[in-house]
Protein backbone atom coordinates (compact mmCIF):
# COMPACT_ATOMS: atom_id res chain seq x y z
CA UNK A 1 0.00 0.00 0.00
CA UNK A 2 1.79 3.06 -1.21
CA UNK A 3 1.48 6.63 -0.15
CA UNK A 4 1.30 8.09 -3.65
CA UNK A 5 -2.23 6.97 -4.48
CA UNK A 6 -4.58 8.89 -2.18
CA UNK A 7 -8.04 10.36 -2.27
CA UNK A 8 -8.48 14.04 -3.02
CA UNK A 9 -9.10 14.85 0.60
CA UNK A 10 -5.92 13.18 1.75
CA UNK A 11 -3.88 15.11 -0.81
CA UNK A 12 -4.82 18.32 1.01
CA UNK A 13 -3.62 17.01 4.36
CA UNK A 14 -0.36 18.92 4.46
CA UNK A 15 -2.00 22.23 3.59
CA UNK A 16 -4.73 21.66 6.18
CA UNK A 17 -2.17 20.82 8.84
CA UNK A 18 -0.33 24.00 8.00
CA UNK A 19 -3.51 25.95 8.59
CA UNK A 20 -3.51 24.75 12.21
CA UNK A 21 -0.38 26.82 12.86
CA UNK A 22 -1.77 30.04 11.37
CA UNK A 23 -5.30 29.71 12.76
CA UNK A 24 -4.97 27.78 16.00
CA UNK A 25 -8.57 28.34 17.15
CA UNK A 26 -10.36 27.36 13.93
CA UNK A 27 -10.98 23.84 12.62
CA UNK A 28 -9.43 22.96 9.27
CA UNK A 29 -11.52 24.04 6.31
CA UNK A 30 -13.50 21.32 4.57
CA UNK A 31 -14.76 22.14 1.09
CA UNK A 32 -18.39 21.45 0.39
CA UNK A 33 -17.57 19.20 -2.56
CA UNK A 34 -15.38 16.98 -0.43
CA UNK A 35 -18.15 16.65 2.17
CA UNK A 36 -20.56 15.52 -0.54
CA UNK A 37 -18.15 12.81 -1.71
CA UNK A 38 -17.54 11.81 1.91
CA UNK A 39 -21.23 11.07 2.26
CA UNK A 40 -21.19 9.23 -1.06
CA UNK A 41 -18.29 7.05 0.04
CA UNK A 42 -20.03 6.27 3.30
CA UNK A 43 -23.24 5.38 1.47
CA UNK A 44 -21.41 2.97 -0.84
CA UNK A 45 -19.80 1.17 2.11
CA UNK A 46 -23.16 1.03 3.93
CA UNK A 47 -24.82 -0.56 0.89
CA UNK A 48 -22.04 -3.15 0.75
CA UNK A 49 -22.54 -3.95 4.42
CA UNK A 50 -26.33 -4.20 4.09
CA UNK A 51 -26.15 -6.67 1.18
CA UNK A 52 -23.57 -8.86 2.91
CA UNK A 53 -25.54 -8.81 6.18
CA UNK A 54 -28.76 -9.82 4.41
CA UNK A 55 -26.95 -12.65 2.62
CA UNK A 56 -25.46 -13.93 5.87
CA UNK A 57 -28.78 -13.60 7.71
CA UNK A 58 -30.56 -15.54 4.94
CA UNK A 59 -28.06 -18.40 5.05
CA UNK A 60 -27.97 -18.57 8.86
CA UNK A 61 -31.75 -18.62 9.21
CA UNK A 62 -32.21 -21.05 6.32
CA UNK A 63 -29.60 -23.43 7.69
CA UNK A 64 -31.68 -23.84 10.86
CA UNK A 65 -34.36 -25.87 9.09
CA UNK A 66 -34.05 -29.29 7.53
CA UNK A 67 -36.61 -28.81 4.76
CA UNK A 68 -34.59 -25.96 3.21
CA UNK A 69 -31.70 -27.12 1.04
CA UNK A 70 -29.16 -25.00 2.93
CA UNK A 71 -26.83 -26.87 5.28
CA UNK A 72 -24.82 -25.63 8.20
CA UNK A 73 -21.56 -26.19 6.34
CA UNK A 74 -22.80 -23.71 3.70
CA UNK A 75 -23.01 -21.12 6.46
CA UNK A 76 -19.53 -22.07 7.70
CA UNK A 77 -18.15 -21.74 4.17
CA UNK A 78 -19.52 -18.20 3.78
CA UNK A 79 -18.24 -17.12 7.20
CA UNK A 80 -14.81 -18.64 6.50
CA UNK A 81 -14.50 -16.74 3.21
CA UNK A 82 -15.58 -13.48 4.84
CA UNK A 83 -13.09 -13.89 7.70
CA UNK A 84 -10.23 -14.67 5.29
CA UNK A 85 -10.98 -11.52 3.27
CA UNK A 86 -11.05 -9.44 6.46
CA UNK A 87 -7.72 -10.91 7.61
CA UNK A 88 -6.12 -9.97 4.27
CA UNK A 89 -7.56 -6.45 4.44
CA UNK A 90 -6.37 -5.91 8.03
CA UNK A 91 -2.82 -6.90 7.04
CA UNK A 92 -3.08 -4.54 4.06
CA UNK A 93 -4.25 -1.74 6.38
CA UNK A 94 -1.57 -2.27 9.02
CA UNK A 95 1.26 -2.44 6.49
CA UNK A 96 -0.03 0.56 4.55
CA UNK A 97 -0.52 2.85 7.54
CA UNK A 98 2.87 1.93 8.98
CA UNK A 99 4.62 2.89 5.73
CA UNK A 100 2.74 6.17 5.20
CA UNK A 101 3.82 8.86 7.69
CA UNK A 102 0.71 10.95 6.97
CA UNK A 103 -1.80 8.08 6.88
CA UNK A 104 -3.06 8.81 10.40
CA UNK A 105 -2.90 12.56 10.95
CA UNK A 106 -4.79 12.58 14.25
CA UNK A 107 -6.35 10.23 16.77
CA UNK A 108 -9.72 10.27 18.52
CA UNK A 109 -9.00 10.31 22.24
CA UNK A 110 -12.53 9.10 23.06
CA UNK A 111 -12.41 6.02 20.80
CA UNK A 112 -11.24 2.64 22.08
CA UNK A 113 -10.71 3.41 25.79
CA UNK A 114 -8.41 1.07 27.66
CA UNK A 115 -11.20 -0.67 29.60
CA UNK A 116 -13.07 -1.42 26.35
CA UNK A 117 -9.97 -2.85 24.68
CA UNK A 118 -9.16 -4.81 27.83
CA UNK A 119 -12.65 -6.33 27.80
CA UNK A 120 -12.20 -7.17 24.13
CA UNK A 121 -9.00 -9.08 24.91
CA UNK A 122 -10.72 -10.95 27.76
CA UNK A 123 -13.57 -12.06 25.49
CA UNK A 124 -11.05 -12.95 22.76
CA UNK A 125 -9.18 -15.29 25.10
CA UNK A 126 -12.35 -17.19 26.01
CA UNK A 127 -13.36 -17.27 22.34
CA UNK A 128 -10.01 -18.84 21.47
CA UNK A 129 -10.62 -21.52 24.09
CA UNK A 130 -14.04 -22.09 22.51
CA UNK A 131 -12.42 -22.59 19.10
CA UNK A 132 -10.00 -25.12 20.62
CA UNK A 133 -12.97 -27.04 22.04
CA UNK A 134 -14.72 -26.88 18.66
CA UNK A 135 -11.68 -28.25 16.88
CA UNK A 136 -11.45 -31.08 19.41
CA UNK A 137 -15.17 -31.82 19.12
CA UNK A 138 -15.27 -31.95 15.33
CA UNK A 139 -11.99 -33.87 15.17
CA UNK A 140 -13.58 -36.66 17.23
CA UNK A 141 -15.50 -37.85 14.16
CA UNK A 142 -13.76 -36.09 11.28
CA UNK A 143 -14.23 -39.11 8.98
CA UNK A 144 -17.94 -38.39 8.48
CA UNK A 145 -17.77 -34.58 8.52
CA UNK A 146 -17.27 -31.97 5.87
CA UNK A 147 -13.74 -30.53 6.03
CA UNK A 148 -15.13 -27.00 6.33
CA UNK A 149 -16.34 -27.74 9.87
CA UNK A 150 -12.76 -28.25 11.04
CA UNK A 151 -11.36 -25.43 8.90
CA UNK A 152 -13.92 -22.93 10.22
CA UNK A 153 -12.80 -22.83 13.91
CA UNK A 154 -9.15 -22.71 12.81
CA UNK A 155 -9.81 -19.68 10.58
CA UNK A 156 -11.93 -18.11 13.32
CA UNK A 157 -9.06 -18.43 15.82
CA UNK A 158 -6.69 -16.67 13.39
CA UNK A 159 -9.36 -14.03 12.76
CA UNK A 160 -9.70 -13.39 16.50
CA UNK A 161 -5.96 -12.89 16.97
CA UNK A 162 -5.52 -10.61 13.95
CA UNK A 163 -8.61 -8.51 14.62
CA UNK A 164 -7.87 -8.09 18.34
CA UNK A 165 -4.35 -6.87 17.56
CA UNK A 166 -5.77 -4.55 14.88
CA UNK A 167 -8.33 -2.99 17.23
CA UNK A 168 -5.81 -2.68 20.07
CA UNK A 169 -3.39 -0.53 18.07
CA UNK A 170 -5.74 1.17 15.56
CA UNK A 171 -9.01 1.85 17.40
CA UNK A 172 -8.23 5.57 17.74
CA UNK A 173 -7.05 6.13 14.15
CA UNK A 174 -8.47 8.86 11.93
CA UNK A 175 -7.26 7.56 8.56
CA UNK A 176 -6.64 9.93 5.64
CA UNK A 177 -5.41 7.62 2.88
CA UNK A 178 -7.51 5.39 0.61
CA UNK A 179 -10.66 6.63 2.28
CA UNK A 180 -13.22 4.62 0.30
CA UNK A 181 -11.20 1.40 0.44
CA UNK A 182 -10.80 1.84 4.19
CA UNK A 183 -14.52 2.50 4.66
CA UNK A 184 -15.45 -0.62 2.68
CA UNK A 185 -12.89 -2.71 4.56
CA UNK A 186 -14.18 -1.55 7.94
CA UNK A 187 -17.78 -2.21 6.92
CA UNK A 188 -16.80 -5.68 5.72
CA UNK A 189 -15.16 -6.28 9.11
CA UNK A 190 -18.26 -5.05 10.93
CA UNK A 191 -20.55 -7.25 8.79
CA UNK A 192 -18.34 -10.29 9.37
CA UNK A 193 -18.54 -9.81 13.13
CA UNK A 194 -22.32 -9.45 12.94
CA UNK A 195 -22.58 -12.59 10.78
CA UNK A 196 -20.48 -14.57 13.28
CA UNK A 197 -22.71 -13.16 16.04
CA UNK A 198 -25.89 -14.26 14.25
CA UNK A 199 -24.50 -17.76 13.71
CA UNK A 200 -23.41 -18.06 17.35
CA UNK A 201 -26.72 -16.74 18.69
CA UNK A 202 -28.69 -19.18 16.52
CA UNK A 203 -26.59 -22.17 17.54
CA UNK A 204 -26.49 -21.24 21.23
CA UNK A 205 -30.19 -20.34 21.48
CA UNK A 206 -31.35 -23.54 19.81
CA UNK A 207 -29.04 -25.59 22.01
CA UNK A 208 -30.46 -23.96 25.16
CA UNK A 209 -34.01 -24.47 23.94
CA UNK A 210 -33.27 -28.12 23.12
CA UNK A 211 -31.84 -28.80 26.57
CA UNK A 212 -34.72 -27.12 28.41
CA UNK A 213 -37.84 -27.57 26.29
CA UNK A 214 -37.42 -30.62 24.11
CA UNK A 215 -41.10 -31.46 24.40
CA UNK A 216 -42.29 -27.95 23.53
CA UNK A 217 -39.97 -27.50 20.57
CA UNK A 218 -41.12 -27.29 16.98
CA UNK A 219 -40.34 -30.25 14.76
CA UNK A 220 -38.16 -28.28 12.35
CA UNK A 221 -35.85 -26.95 15.07
CA UNK A 222 -35.67 -30.37 16.74
CA UNK A 223 -34.59 -32.06 13.50
CA UNK A 224 -32.03 -29.32 12.87
CA UNK A 225 -30.55 -29.94 16.30
CA UNK A 226 -30.25 -33.65 15.56
CA UNK A 227 -28.28 -32.95 12.42
CA UNK A 228 -26.20 -30.10 13.92
CA UNK A 229 -22.57 -30.95 13.36
CA UNK A 230 -23.42 -33.84 11.05
CA UNK A 231 -22.69 -34.13 7.36
CA UNK A 232 -25.94 -35.98 6.68
CA UNK A 233 -29.32 -35.84 8.40
CA UNK A 234 -28.66 -39.13 10.17
CA UNK A 235 -27.98 -38.62 13.85
CA UNK A 236 -26.57 -42.10 14.34
CA UNK A 237 -23.84 -41.71 11.72
CA UNK A 238 -21.64 -39.38 13.77
CA UNK A 239 -22.74 -39.75 17.37
CA UNK A 240 -20.54 -38.20 20.05
CA UNK A 241 -20.21 -41.16 22.42
CA UNK A 242 -16.77 -40.74 24.00
CA UNK A 243 -16.32 -38.80 27.24
CA UNK A 244 -13.71 -36.44 25.79
CA UNK A 245 -16.07 -35.65 22.92
CA UNK A 246 -18.84 -34.73 25.37
CA UNK A 247 -16.42 -32.49 27.31
CA UNK A 248 -15.50 -30.63 24.11
CA UNK A 249 -19.14 -30.29 23.08
CA UNK A 250 -20.39 -28.99 26.44
CA UNK A 251 -17.32 -26.79 26.83
CA UNK A 252 -17.71 -24.81 23.64
CA UNK A 253 -21.44 -24.33 24.22
CA UNK A 254 -20.72 -22.86 27.68
CA UNK A 255 -18.22 -20.45 26.10
CA UNK A 256 -20.60 -19.17 23.44
CA UNK A 257 -21.65 -16.08 25.51
CA UNK A 258 -18.07 -14.77 25.47
CA UNK A 259 -17.82 -15.18 21.69
CA UNK A 260 -21.18 -13.44 21.25
CA UNK A 261 -20.05 -10.47 23.36
CA UNK A 262 -16.70 -10.33 21.56
CA UNK A 263 -18.40 -9.99 18.17
CA UNK A 264 -20.61 -7.15 19.40
CA UNK A 265 -17.77 -5.30 21.14
CA UNK A 266 -15.61 -5.58 18.01
CA UNK A 267 -18.49 -4.37 15.83
CA UNK A 268 -18.93 -1.27 18.01
CA UNK A 269 -15.22 -0.41 17.89
CA UNK A 270 -15.06 -0.94 14.12
CA UNK A 271 -18.07 1.33 13.64
CA UNK A 272 -16.33 4.15 15.52
CA UNK A 273 -13.26 3.68 13.31
CA UNK A 274 -15.50 3.89 10.25
CA UNK A 275 -16.99 7.16 11.51
CA UNK A 276 -13.47 8.56 12.04
CA UNK A 277 -12.23 7.84 8.50
CA UNK A 278 -11.24 11.17 6.95
CA UNK A 279 -12.04 13.07 10.15
CA UNK A 280 -10.00 16.08 11.25
CA UNK A 281 -9.95 16.87 14.96
CA UNK A 282 -9.38 20.40 16.21
CA UNK A 283 -7.11 19.76 19.17
CA UNK A 284 -7.83 23.23 20.59
CA UNK A 285 -11.49 22.41 21.14
CA UNK A 286 -11.09 18.65 21.48
CA UNK A 287 -9.52 18.62 24.91
CA UNK A 288 -7.82 15.41 25.96
CA UNK A 289 -8.50 14.55 29.57
CA UNK A 290 -6.07 12.16 31.21
CA UNK A 291 -8.48 10.40 33.54
CA UNK A 292 -6.96 8.17 36.18
CA UNK A 293 -8.76 5.01 37.28
CA UNK A 294 -8.65 5.12 41.07
CA UNK A 295 -10.76 2.27 42.39
CA UNK A 296 -9.95 2.55 46.10
CA UNK A 297 -9.53 6.31 46.41
CA UNK A 298 -12.21 8.90 47.14
CA UNK A 299 -14.79 6.22 47.88
CA UNK A 300 -16.77 5.04 50.89
CA UNK A 301 -16.74 1.38 49.70
CA UNK A 302 -20.53 1.22 50.13
CA UNK A 303 -21.21 0.69 46.44
CA UNK A 304 -18.46 -1.92 46.10
CA UNK A 305 -19.59 -3.87 49.18
CA UNK A 306 -23.28 -3.85 48.20
CA UNK A 307 -22.39 -4.74 44.63
CA UNK A 308 -20.23 -7.67 45.73
CA UNK A 309 -23.05 -8.91 47.98
CA UNK A 310 -25.44 -8.82 45.00
CA UNK A 311 -22.85 -10.53 42.79
CA UNK A 312 -22.09 -13.38 45.21
CA UNK A 313 -25.78 -13.87 46.04
CA UNK A 314 -26.62 -13.99 42.34
CA UNK A 315 -24.00 -16.66 41.71
CA UNK A 316 -25.53 -18.76 44.48
CA UNK A 317 -29.03 -18.31 43.04
CA UNK A 318 -27.74 -19.25 39.58
CA UNK A 319 -26.17 -22.50 40.84
CA UNK A 320 -29.29 -23.51 42.78
CA UNK A 321 -31.50 -22.60 39.82
CA UNK A 322 -29.48 -24.73 37.40
CA UNK A 323 -29.47 -27.70 39.79
CA UNK A 324 -33.18 -27.60 40.65
CA UNK A 325 -34.55 -26.80 37.18
CA UNK A 326 -32.26 -28.78 34.89
CA UNK A 327 -31.40 -31.74 37.12
CA UNK A 328 -34.78 -32.34 38.76
CA UNK A 329 -38.08 -33.42 37.24
CA UNK A 330 -40.22 -32.53 40.27
CA UNK A 331 -42.55 -29.59 39.70
CA UNK A 332 -42.25 -28.44 43.32
CA UNK A 333 -38.49 -27.91 43.01
CA UNK A 334 -39.02 -26.08 39.74
CA UNK A 335 -41.52 -23.75 41.45
CA UNK A 336 -39.09 -23.16 44.32
CA UNK A 337 -36.31 -22.30 41.86
CA UNK A 338 -38.53 -19.86 39.95
CA UNK A 339 -39.68 -18.22 43.19
CA UNK A 340 -36.08 -17.83 44.39
CA UNK A 341 -35.01 -16.43 41.01
CA UNK A 342 -37.83 -13.88 40.85
CA UNK A 343 -37.37 -12.71 44.45
CA UNK A 344 -33.65 -12.12 43.93
CA UNK A 345 -34.21 -10.22 40.69
CA UNK A 346 -37.04 -8.14 42.18
CA UNK A 347 -34.80 -7.06 45.06
CA UNK A 348 -31.86 -6.40 42.76
CA UNK A 349 -33.87 -4.48 40.15
CA UNK A 350 -35.66 -2.48 42.85
CA UNK A 351 -32.39 -1.39 44.45
CA UNK A 352 -30.90 -0.52 41.07
CA UNK A 353 -33.94 1.57 40.14
CA UNK A 354 -33.81 3.54 43.40
CA UNK A 355 -30.06 4.07 43.06
CA UNK A 356 -30.45 5.32 39.47
CA UNK A 357 -33.14 7.77 40.55
CA UNK A 358 -30.85 9.00 43.34
CA UNK A 359 -28.00 9.43 40.87
CA UNK A 360 -30.19 11.44 38.52
CA UNK A 361 -31.20 13.70 41.44
CA UNK A 362 -27.53 14.23 42.33
CA UNK A 363 -26.84 15.26 38.73
CA UNK A 364 -29.35 18.10 39.22
CA UNK A 365 -26.92 19.61 41.75
CA UNK A 366 -23.79 18.87 39.74
CA UNK A 367 -21.98 22.04 38.69
CA UNK A 368 -20.07 20.45 35.80
CA UNK A 369 -20.86 21.67 32.30
CA UNK A 370 -22.38 19.46 29.65
CA UNK A 371 -19.98 18.13 27.01
CA UNK A 372 -21.41 19.14 23.63
CA UNK A 373 -18.39 18.33 21.46
CA UNK A 374 -18.74 15.92 18.57
CA UNK A 375 -18.04 12.43 19.91
CA UNK A 376 -18.87 9.39 17.70
CA UNK A 377 -18.04 6.99 20.55
CA UNK A 378 -20.54 8.56 22.92
CA UNK A 379 -23.19 8.74 20.20
CA UNK A 380 -22.76 5.02 19.55
CA UNK A 381 -22.88 4.22 23.27
CA UNK A 382 -26.21 6.02 23.65
CA UNK A 383 -27.65 4.38 20.51
CA UNK A 384 -26.60 0.90 21.66
CA UNK A 385 -28.02 1.44 25.14
CA UNK A 386 -31.38 2.58 23.77
CA UNK A 387 -31.50 -0.03 21.02
CA UNK A 388 -30.39 -3.03 23.06
CA UNK A 389 -32.92 -2.17 25.79
CA UNK A 390 -35.71 -2.75 23.27
CA UNK A 391 -35.09 -6.51 23.44
CA UNK A 392 -35.81 -6.70 27.17
CA UNK A 393 -38.68 -4.23 26.80
CA UNK A 394 -40.31 -6.55 24.25
CA UNK A 395 -39.98 -9.64 26.46
CA UNK A 396 -41.33 -7.76 29.47
CA UNK A 397 -44.38 -6.41 27.64
CA UNK A 398 -45.16 -9.83 26.15
CA UNK A 399 -44.97 -11.29 29.66
CA UNK A 400 -47.22 -8.58 31.12
CA UNK A 401 -49.91 -9.20 28.50
CA UNK A 402 -49.74 -12.97 29.02
CA UNK A 403 -49.93 -12.74 32.83
CA UNK A 404 -52.78 -10.22 32.91
CA UNK A 405 -54.85 -12.10 30.33
CA UNK A 406 -54.24 -15.58 31.75
CA UNK A 407 -56.14 -17.40 34.48
CA UNK A 408 -55.70 -18.59 37.15
CA UNK A 409 -53.13 -16.33 38.77
CA UNK A 410 -50.79 -17.84 41.34
CA UNK A 411 -47.87 -16.52 43.39
CA UNK A 412 -45.35 -17.18 40.63
CA UNK A 413 -47.45 -15.16 38.17
CA UNK A 414 -47.52 -12.24 40.61
CA UNK A 415 -43.74 -12.42 41.02
CA UNK A 416 -43.31 -12.65 37.25
CA UNK A 417 -45.50 -9.58 36.74
CA UNK A 418 -43.54 -7.59 39.32
CA UNK A 419 -40.28 -8.75 37.73
CA UNK A 420 -41.41 -7.61 34.26
CA UNK A 421 -42.53 -4.18 35.50
CA UNK A 422 -39.32 -3.61 37.44
CA UNK A 423 -37.25 -4.70 34.44
CA UNK A 424 -38.86 -1.94 32.35
CA UNK A 425 -38.40 0.65 35.10
CA UNK A 426 -34.78 -0.31 35.80
CA UNK A 427 -33.75 -0.14 32.12
CA UNK A 428 -35.38 3.28 31.78
CA UNK A 429 -33.87 4.83 34.91
CA UNK A 430 -30.45 3.30 34.25
CA UNK A 431 -30.37 4.63 30.69
CA UNK A 432 -31.19 8.13 31.97
CA UNK A 433 -28.41 7.93 34.58
CA UNK A 434 -25.78 6.59 32.17
CA UNK A 435 -26.59 8.98 29.33
CA UNK A 436 -26.50 11.97 31.66
CA UNK A 437 -23.17 10.78 33.08
CA UNK A 438 -21.64 10.32 29.63
CA UNK A 439 -22.55 13.88 28.66
CA UNK A 440 -20.88 15.48 31.68
CA UNK A 441 -17.52 17.18 31.46
CA UNK A 442 -14.74 15.36 33.35
CA UNK A 443 -13.78 17.06 36.62
CA UNK A 444 -11.13 19.73 36.18
CA UNK A 445 -8.46 20.02 38.81
CA UNK A 446 -7.96 23.57 40.07
CA UNK A 447 -4.19 23.66 40.36
CA UNK A 448 -4.17 27.23 41.65
CA UNK A 449 -6.59 26.34 44.42
CA UNK A 450 -4.62 23.20 45.23
CA UNK A 451 -1.34 25.12 45.57
CA UNK A 452 -3.03 27.75 47.72
CA UNK A 453 -4.48 25.03 49.94
CA UNK A 454 -1.08 23.35 50.14
CA UNK A 455 0.55 26.57 51.31
CA UNK A 456 -2.09 26.98 53.99
CA UNK A 457 -1.95 23.36 55.12
CA UNK A 458 0.98 24.11 57.46
CA UNK A 459 -1.15 26.72 59.24
CA UNK A 460 -3.80 24.24 60.32
CA UNK A 461 -2.78 24.36 63.98
CA UNK A 462 -1.89 28.07 63.99
CA UNK A 463 -4.08 30.39 65.98
CA UNK A 464 -6.49 32.07 63.57
CA UNK A 465 -6.17 35.33 65.53
CA UNK A 466 -2.45 35.26 64.87
CA UNK A 467 -3.18 35.04 61.18
CA UNK A 468 -5.55 37.98 61.44
CA UNK A 469 -2.66 40.16 62.72
CA UNK A 470 -1.31 40.06 59.17
CA UNK A 471 -4.45 41.72 57.88
CA UNK A 472 -4.19 45.55 58.03
CA UNK A 473 -6.97 47.94 58.84
CA UNK A 474 -9.44 48.79 56.13
CA UNK A 475 -8.25 52.40 56.01
CA UNK A 476 -4.57 51.71 55.43
CA UNK A 477 -2.96 51.49 52.05
CA UNK A 478 -0.90 48.54 50.97
CA UNK A 479 1.39 47.79 48.14
CA UNK A 480 0.07 45.27 45.63
CA UNK A 481 2.50 42.58 46.77
CA UNK A 482 1.56 43.12 50.44
CA UNK A 483 -2.16 43.00 49.66
CA UNK A 484 -1.77 39.76 47.75
CA UNK A 485 -0.12 38.13 50.75
CA UNK A 486 -2.82 39.24 53.21
CA UNK A 487 -5.04 36.38 54.33
CA UNK A 488 -8.37 36.76 56.05
CA UNK A 489 -9.35 34.09 58.58
CA UNK A 490 -12.71 33.46 56.93
CA UNK A 491 -10.99 32.91 53.57
CA UNK A 492 -8.55 30.59 55.26
CA UNK A 493 -11.34 28.48 56.76
CA UNK A 494 -13.27 28.36 53.47
CA UNK A 495 -10.18 27.18 51.61
CA UNK A 496 -9.79 24.30 54.05
CA UNK A 497 -13.42 23.25 53.91
CA UNK A 498 -14.19 23.84 50.22
CA UNK A 499 -12.92 20.49 48.84
CA UNK A 500 -15.21 18.50 51.14
CA UNK A 501 -18.23 20.44 49.89
CA UNK A 502 -17.21 20.02 46.27
CA UNK A 503 -16.45 16.28 46.30
CA UNK A 504 -19.45 14.71 48.03
CA UNK A 505 -21.47 14.59 44.80
CA UNK A 506 -18.66 12.91 42.90
CA UNK A 507 -18.16 10.40 45.71
CA UNK A 508 -21.83 9.42 45.69
CA UNK A 509 -21.84 9.16 41.91
CA UNK A 510 -18.82 6.83 42.04
CA UNK A 511 -20.55 4.66 44.65
CA UNK A 512 -23.69 4.49 42.52
CA UNK A 513 -21.72 3.66 39.38
CA UNK A 514 -19.78 0.85 41.05
CA UNK A 515 -22.93 -0.69 42.56
CA UNK A 516 -24.72 -0.62 39.20
CA UNK A 517 -21.64 -2.02 37.45
CA UNK A 518 -21.42 -5.08 39.70
CA UNK A 519 -25.19 -5.60 39.61
CA UNK A 520 -25.24 -5.53 35.81
CA UNK A 521 -22.47 -8.14 35.74
CA UNK A 522 -24.57 -10.69 37.63
CA UNK A 523 -27.65 -9.80 35.58
CA UNK A 524 -25.55 -10.57 32.49
CA UNK A 525 -24.15 -13.83 33.88
CA UNK A 526 -27.52 -15.33 34.88
CA UNK A 527 -29.26 -15.41 31.46
CA UNK A 528 -26.02 -15.87 29.55
CA UNK A 529 -25.21 -19.10 31.40
CA UNK A 530 -28.58 -20.78 31.51
CA UNK A 531 -30.95 -19.07 33.98
CA UNK A 532 -33.80 -18.25 31.61
CA UNK A 533 -37.18 -18.40 33.35
CA UNK A 534 -38.87 -17.45 30.08
CA UNK A 535 -38.47 -21.10 29.02
CA UNK A 536 -39.33 -22.55 32.45
CA UNK A 537 -42.48 -20.54 33.25
CA UNK A 538 -45.58 -22.10 31.68
CA UNK A 539 -47.68 -18.91 31.66
CA UNK A 540 -46.16 -17.39 28.51
CA UNK A 541 -45.79 -20.79 26.81
CA UNK A 542 -49.45 -21.65 27.31
CA UNK A 543 -50.61 -18.19 26.24
CA UNK A 544 -48.49 -17.68 23.10
CA UNK A 545 -47.86 -21.30 22.18
CA UNK A 546 -44.72 -23.40 22.04
CA UNK A 547 -43.78 -22.00 18.64
CA UNK A 548 -44.27 -18.23 19.02
CA UNK A 549 -42.91 -17.68 22.55
CA UNK A 550 -39.53 -19.45 22.09
CA UNK A 551 -39.07 -17.50 18.84
CA UNK A 552 -39.75 -14.19 20.64
CA UNK A 553 -37.28 -15.02 23.40
CA UNK A 554 -34.61 -16.25 20.97
CA UNK A 555 -34.81 -13.00 19.00
CA UNK A 556 -35.05 -10.52 21.90
CA UNK A 557 -32.99 -12.10 24.68
CA UNK A 558 -29.55 -11.72 22.97
CA UNK A 559 -30.15 -7.96 22.83
CA UNK A 560 -31.01 -7.93 26.53
CA UNK A 561 -27.84 -9.85 27.36
CA UNK A 562 -25.75 -7.49 25.26
CA UNK A 563 -27.39 -4.52 26.98
CA UNK A 564 -26.04 -5.64 30.36
CA UNK A 565 -22.46 -5.99 29.16
CA UNK A 566 -22.57 -2.68 27.30
CA UNK A 567 -24.02 -1.03 30.41
CA UNK A 568 -21.04 -2.37 32.38
CA UNK A 569 -18.61 -0.68 29.97
CA UNK A 570 -20.60 2.59 30.01
CA UNK A 571 -20.86 2.60 33.82
CA UNK A 572 -17.12 2.10 34.09
CA UNK A 573 -16.65 5.21 31.97
CA UNK A 574 -19.14 7.13 34.12
CA UNK A 575 -17.25 5.97 37.23
CA UNK A 576 -13.93 7.19 35.90
CA UNK A 577 -15.36 10.54 34.77
CA UNK A 578 -17.04 11.20 38.14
Amino acid sequence: MGCGHKDDKASLASSQLASFGHQPHQPPPTPASKEVWKKGGRMFSILLAVHLALLACTLVSSGAFEKIAVHDYDVFFLLTVMMLIVIIWIIFYLVGTSRCPDAVLCKDSHAGPIWLRGGLILFAIFSLVMDVFKIGYYSSFYSCLSAIKIIYPIVQAIFLVVQTYFLWISAKDCVHVHLNVTRCGLMLTLTTNLAVWMSAVTDESVHKAHSKLKKNMTEDIFRWLLKAGMRSSSAEECNCNSQICQIFKNGYFWLYPFNIEYSLFASAMVYVMWKNVGRFIDHHSHHIQRLKFRLFRRTFFVGIVLGLIILVSGLGVLILYEVQVNSSTESSKKSQALTMYYIFNIVCLGLMSLVCIGGSVIYRFDKRDMDRHKNPTRTLDVALLMGAALGQYAISYYSIVAIVASTPRDAISALNLTYALLMIAQHTFQNIFIIEGLHRQPPKEDHKHDSHQKDLYGLTFVNINAVSLRVPDSGSTLAPSTAAEAIHPSDFVRSLTAPKKMNWRRKFLREISMFLLLSNIILWIMPAFGARPQFDNDTELNFYGDSMWPAIVDICLPFGIFYRMHAVASLLEVYIMS
